[in-house]
């Protein structure tokens, strides 16, 4: 069960908007092959995992990113733990909003 959650905005430098995507992809990739419950938004990316795991992740993106060309990176992190408390799953903070974008867009 997870303890803690993650929001990550990954800026890598880049000299170009297809360069800049193409590092922010590398940083996904990493977290993807964490097979920890994740979400990328247009800002941030939203990772639900062990408070140890989140940390090792945020390294690895590091260094995934500048071995993928990037000379420099930056991230904007929010971090959530909860050490015997259950901790809100990105799921149930987005329910009831989701809920409310389908009515909205006629998707139901």
């Amino acid at each position: 069960m997870a303890n803690a959650v993650m929001a990550i905005q990954v800026l890598p430098e880049a000299d170009s908007t297809d360069e800049l995507l193409r590092l922010v992809d590398v940083a996904i990739a990493e977290i993807n092959a964490t097979g920890m419950s994740y979400e990328v938004g247009a800002f941030e990316t939203t990772v639900e995992g062990d408070l140890d795991d989140l940390i090792k992740l945020i390294h690895q993106m590091q260094l995934s990113v500048t071995k993928s060309g990037a000379p420099r990176i930056s991230n904007y992190i929010k971090l959530s733990y909860a050490a015997t408390e259950h901790i809100l799953t990105t799921d149930e903070k987005l329910a009831k909003y989701r809920d409310v974008n389908r009515k909205n867009s006629g998707a139901e």
